[in-house]
C-alpha cells in the first residue's frame, strides 16, 4: 500500500487531477454548448486524448524526479521518492511505459493521415518534457517558458482535437462557432501560460538553494531576486489588466455573477501575490505566493462552467 501511495506521489496525482478538470471542462462546457449536435464518437474520442495527455503529463513527471534526486534531496529532503521508496529502474520502466501507452491510445481514435498534427504534436510533448528534466529546466528561462507552452498545450490539444488537419489549415471563417471556439481556446490557453511563467519563477525563487549548488541557471541565480520579482511583477500586471478588460466588455451582457467570480476568486488572489511579492525573501515566502497563483488557475479552470450556461 505505501508503494502504492509513492507511485501516486511519484506521478503528482493532484497535477493529472488538474489537468483532466480542465480539459473535461473545457471539452463539456465550452465545447458541446457550440456544437450540441456532438455525439458519442466525439465523446469517446476527448475521453481518449484526454488519456492520452494525462499518460504523457505522468511520464514527464516521473522522469522530471529521476532526473532532480539531488536536487531535491536539499530543497526538499522529505520528498524525494525515486531511489528512497521505488527502485530507479522501475521509474525508468513507468516512463517508458506510459509514454508509450500515450502514443498508443492516441491511435485507437485518430487516423493518422487526418490528423498526423495530433501524433506529432504527443511525440515532440515527450521529447520536450525529457530534455526539460535533463537539460532546460537547468537553463536560463528555457525551462519555464517550456512548462508554461506545455501547460497552455493541455487546453490546446482538445481544441486541435477536433479538427482535421485539412479543417485547421482552411478552416470556414464564416462559423460563428468555430470563432469562439477558437477565441475561448486561445484566452484560456493564455491564461495558462502567463500564470505557469509566474509560478515556475516562484518556485526558482523557493528551490534557489539547490539549483544554485547544482548549477542550474534559473530566473533569481542569474538575475538576482529583485529583478526577478520585477519579472514576476510585470506578469501579473498584464494577467490582471487582462482579465479586467474582459469583465468590462462582458459587462453590457449583464454577466454580473461571473464578475464577480473572476473578481473574487482569480483578480484578488493575484494582486494579493503582486502586494506580498515586495516583503517575500525567504522560500517560505514564496511558496505561499505560489499557492495563492495555483488557487487563481483553478478558479481560472472552474470559470469554464459559467460558458455552459452563457454560450
Amino acid at each position: 500500500m505505501k508503494t502504492f501511495v509513492y507511485f501516486l506521489r511519484l506521478i503528482r496525482w493532484p497535477n493529472l487531477v488538474f489537468i483532466l478538470l480542465a480539459e473535461i471542462l473545457f471539452h463539456c462546457c465550452i465545447y458541446k454548448p457550440l456544437y450540441p449536435g456532438s455525439n458519442f464518437e466525439v465523446d469517446l474520442n476527448f475521453s481518449l486524448i484526454a488519456l492520452t495527455y494525462l499518460f504523457i503529463a505522468a511520464a514527464g513527471y516521473i522522469i522530471n524526479d529521476y532526473f532532480d534526486i539531488n536536487i531535491d534531496q536539499v530543497n526538499k529532503p522529505n520528498r524525494v521518492v525515486v531511489g528512497s521508496h521505488i527502485n530507479r529502474r522501475w521509474v525508468i520502466f513507468w516512463h517508458l511505459f506510459f509514454s508509450i501507452m500515450g502514443i498508443y491510445v492516441s491511435t485507437i481514435a485518430f487516423p493518422f493521415k487526418q490528423y498526423w498534427h495530433i501524433h506529432l504534436s504527443n511525440l515532440l510533448t515527450i521529447f520536450l518534457l525529457w530534455f526539460y528534466s535533463t537539460n532546460f529546466k537547468k537553463d536560463f528561462l528555457v525551462g519555464n517558458v517550456v512548462i508554461a507552452l506545455l501547460t497552455a498545450w493541455s487546453i490546446a490539444v482538445v481544441y486541435f482535437s477536433k479538427f482535421t488537419f485539412q479543417q485547421i489549415m482552411h478552416p470556414n471563417i464564416n462559423d460563428v462557432a468555430n470563432f469562439r471556439f477558437a477565441k475561448l481556446m486561445a484566452l484560456y490557453c493564455a491564461f495558462a501560460f502567463i500564470l505557469t511563467l509566474v509560478r515556475e519563477a516562484l518556485k526558482d525563487m523557493e528551490d534557489i538553494e539547490g539549483d544554485q549548488k547544482f548549477g542550474c541557471r534559473t530566473l533569481p541565480i542569474v538575475w538576482g531576486l529583485k529583478p526577478t520579482k520585477v519579472y514576476i511583477g510585470v506578469w501579473l500586471v498584464v494577467v490582471t489588466a487582462m482579465l479586467a478588460i474582459i469583465q468590462l466588455y462582458v459587462v453590457p451582457f449583464g454577466w454580473w455573477y461571473s464578475i464577480l467570480y473572476c473578481a473574487v476568486f482569480i483578480i484578488y488572489p493575484l494582486l494579493y501575490v503582486l502586494v506580498k511579492l515586495k516583503t517575500s525573501y525567504v522560500s517560505a515566502d514564496f511558496k505561499k505566493l505560489s499557492l495563492y497563483v495555483k488557487i487563481a488557475m483553478f478558479s481560472g479552470i472552474l470559470s469554464m462552467l459559467f460558458f455552459y450556461f452563457l454560450l
